[in-house]
């Protein structure tokens, strides 16, 4: 096995995607629309269930000043760029809406029944029951959230390309993304989760990005412990927008610069190549295949610093060329219409929200509300996305049905 590095050097061009990034942006509007005039009617109907039980208009203003309250604190903390103030108001937002819907949907089912019955009024001690329910709900609901944070689901997905070289048949890639390290707080968790990648035995590993929340310093704990993995045919790694450090106020632009150092020393003594808009090729005998690994680029306020012409530039002979990029909305704007073609590109960022439901194929999350593409895998006309939906949690202190993933992925000829 032999791996060679190509550093590329060459101007990047330009490459238009403002109708897209237009189309995308409406469709983003309205689906926060939809989504907003269903949370009202939720939240309306299960009024409706407080007010059967009492008439009391001090309560009342205490449940919409609740309400007021919760959207104002994301707001501010919007404005004033305050990520964990609004990830704190997402949450009870979230937990809340839940509970009131799955209480809704119980308290519809029996205003449903109460005509068949003839009442023709609903039931306090019903409706009071299901009030409770509510409560008790909350409450279950925040202890998954707190077990549920390295509860790791392995997602296993096979690609076939008939430009596959024939010696890459079978070949196995585990992919991580999303680490963030800064919010672990349990080894024997952590450690769980890297029992179950040394146990694929893949013959490459690859991590899309966001290894910290803010600082280096996060990963020193960890590193050990993430050193234990290891690949045939090599481990390698991409930043993302996290890694930067660009969402905390430093002392200093030297600081700044000596923490984008360290990071970079921590991926080399975990055993990962970091890969900054270059591409490395990886040979199996006679035969070979690219893999790219551009630096973060995203859509809206995130930052551009990836540079895919340059990245590309030493693979672009390569009969199948793979692609390393931590935010999916490269792939729609840039990568599913470049050429050469890039036959698959793994990213991750969008944590599925770290809220949702998957069940028997049916998937939501209100991450597609911002992300067309949010996880799994997606393909156009031959080009295919795998979303990781990570490995770590942030903001959100667990997951609610969208579990941390290890992907598997096997390349198949054909």
């Amino acid at each position: 096995m032999r791996i060679t590095f190509n550093y590329c050097n060459f101007k990047e061009g330009s490459v238009n995607f403002s109708d897209r990034k237009n189309i995308d942006v409406q469709m983003m509007k309205l689906r926060v629309l939809v989504f907003v005039f269903a949370w009202l009617a939720v939240d309306y109907f299960f009024f409706t269930a407080v007010r059967t039980v009492t008439d009391d208009y001090i309560i009342y203003g205490l449940y919409w000043l609740f309400d007021v309250v919760v959207v104002g604190t994301a707001l501010v903390g919007f404005v004033q760029k305050r990520r964990a103030l609004v990830t704190r108001a997402v949450t009870v937002f979230l937990l809340t809406f839940l509970s009131k819907l799955v209480t809704g949907i119980l308290l519809l089912g029996a205003d449903v029944a109460r005509q068949f019955t003839g009442a023709h009024s609903r039931s306090v001690w019903i409706t009071g029951g299901l009030l409770v329910f509510s409560l008790v709900l909350i409450v279950l609901l925040l202890m998954i959230l707190r077990q549920s944070r390295h509860h790791y689901k392995i997602h296993r997905t096979t690609i076939s390309f008939p430009d596959l070289p024939e010696a890459f048949d079978g070949f196995t890639i585990t992919q991580l993304s999303d680490i963030h390290s800064g919010s672990f707080t349990s080894a024997k968790g952590v450690q769980k989760g890297i029992d179950l990648v040394k146990a694929q035995q893949s013959d490459m590993i690859v991590f899309t990005g966001d290894l910290v929340n803010n600082a280096a310093v996060e990963m020193e704990p960890w590193i050990t412990t993430f050193a234990q993995m290891n690949a045939r045919y090599g481990m390698f790694s991409i930043l993302g927008n996290h890694d930067y450090g660009d969402y905390i106020a430093w002392e200093s632009q030297e600081a700044k610069s000596q923490n984008m150092v360290r990071l970079k020393e921590i991926h080399k003594e975990m055993g990962f190549r970091l890969l900054l808009n270059e591409s490395v090729t990886i040979k199996k005998g006679d035969a070979s295949i690219g893999l790219i690994g551009v630096e973060n680029w995203g859509k809206g306020n995130f930052h551009r610093y990836g540079d895919l012409n340059k990245a590309i530039a030493g693979v672009v002979h390569e009969p199948l060329r793979i692609l390393l990029s931590h935010d999916p909305s490269h792939w729609d704007a840039v990568v599913a219409d470049y050429e050469p073609l890039i036959h698959l590109t793994l990213s991750g960022h969008t944590h599925g929200m770290q809220f949702g439901f998957e069940f028997m194929g049916v998937r939501w999350s209100p991450s597609k509300y911002i992300y067309e593409r949010w996880a799994g895998l997606y393909e156009q006309l031959g080009r295919y996305l795998y979303v990781n939906r990570g490995f770590g949690f942030l903001g959100l202190r667990g997951r609610l049905g969208v579990w941390a993933e290890i992907s598997v992925i096997t390349l198949k000829r054909g």
